[in-house]
């Protein structure tokens, strides 16, 4: 968009002393948009009251293209995958360019059933994906609990997704801005009302759910409530996979980090609050130690709620506002937002220096919530509540 194309620069602010790029948003969807610009040479300036304050501090951290591959998602799963495939020379481009580790974890993923019926669900899904040529491999409760020993011995059955991993989402934030930083990244401490208050040739919002005041797009908040755990002693957690099950009917997922913490969520829940409730708590402890029995006697350290930035279609939106010239969204992750955070930087990026659109982005433009279609889905959404 800064060197022309089609439409990219008809009404684009200019000036000496503009920033090339402002980034409307510190999460790590925004900051690593920020630093990968940063690298290409250009000016950027990024908006925040308080970086990373927002879905991404209570967010797990899953890597998880298999796992959260879902029926009828066929595109948002393509880009899953993409995004996956670019997290290990991201997370050591990263490590290296700030100086500090971010939990980069790749024992894969368990998918386990607690009951026969628990365990039916869980299949249903990943005969799903193996459908799609995805790599999820059954297993036995034996070959479970060889890979697992912590697992409890009711559980019925599972499957291994060797390829979904794990970084912890606080420690990639801190990353992020000392790498965006050192990239001569600039900092503006204040939340961003309206974007005429944003001096910038180009302006990319990525502020989660508050897009949707910002840009008039579609984004919705959608509660989701988890708790962090920790080992007695501070010692290691009993086993290592993320582990994703469900137990008596309540999806869970158990994701153990380094440290010696354990985060253990997450409702989702069509709501704005961000109150941690006792009956969320209770539902999602029961069904974590009813999968690792040893979780009973770890520390409880935390309970949290956070808003994912969710949308009509659950997949992001990224790309340029039609009728906005010099305004790029990249929000509406929902619960994808750390796994996508590569790519979504990537295709930013490259469409900011060529104003070329990534044919990857396609499926996700701003443009799909515009008109006849944008007419459609509020209707559905209107069905649904």
């Amino acid at each position: 968009m800064l060197r022309g194309g089609p439409g990219s620069t008809a009404g684009v602010k200019k000036g000496p002393f503009l920033p090339d790029v402002a980034v409307v948003g510190a999460g790590p969807v925004g900051l690593a948009i920020a630093w990968r610009c940063a690298q290409r040479g250009l000016r950027v300036v990024v908006h925040d009251a308080a970086p990373g304050s927002g879905a991404s501090h209570v967010a797990a951290g899953m890597l998880a293209p298999v796992a959260e591959a879902y029926f009828g998602e066929h595109e948002l799963t393509g880009l899953l995958v993409e995004s996956a495939a670019r997290w290990p020379g991201f997370a050591a481009e990263l490590a290296a360019a700030a100086g500090t580790g971010i939990g980069h974890r790749t024992d894969g993923t368990l998918v386990v059933g607690l009951t026969a019926d628990d365990l039916a669900e869980a299949r249903r899904l990943w005969t799903y994906q193996q459908g799609l040529g995805l790599p999820i491999t059954p297993l036995r409760p034996s070959a479970l609990r060889d890979r697992e020993p912590a697992l409890a011995p009711r559980v019925r059955g599972g499957a291994v997704a060797p390829g979904d991993h794990q970084v912890d989402p606080r420690r990639l934030v801190t990353a992020l801005r000392a790498a965006a930083e050192r990239a001569g990244v600039g900092w503006r401490p204040d939340a961003v009302g309206d974007l005429s208050e944003v001096d910038a040739r180009v302006t990319v919002v990525a502020a989660g759910c508050g897009a949707a005041a910002l840009t008039g797009l579609p984004v919705r908040p959608v509660k989701g409530q988890l708790l962090r755990l920790r080992a007695p002693g501070r010692g290691t957690p009993g086993f290592r996979h993320v582990i994703r099950g469900y137990a008596d009917g309540e999806p869970v997922y158990l994701v153990p980090r380094d440290s010696g913490e354990v985060v253990v969520g997450a409702t989702v829940e069509e709501r704005a609050d961000t109150e941690v409730t006792a009956g969320a708590m209770l539902r999602l402890l029961r069904a974590a130690v009813d999968l690792v029995p040893e979780l009973a006697e770890y520390d409880l350290v935390e309970a949290s709620a956070g808003l994912r930035p969710g949308t009509p279609d659950n997949a992001p939106i990224i790309g340029a506002l039609p009728g906005r010239p010099g305004v790029l969204a990249a929000t509406g992750h929902h619960r994808h937002g750390i796994v996508l955070t590569p790519v979504t930087a990537d295709l930013v990026a490259e469409l900011i220096v060529t104003g070329e659109p990534d044919p990857l982005l396609a499926p996700f433009t701003p443009d799909r919530f515009t008109g006849a279609v944008r007419t459609a889905l509020a209707s559905e959404e209107e069905t649904c509540d």
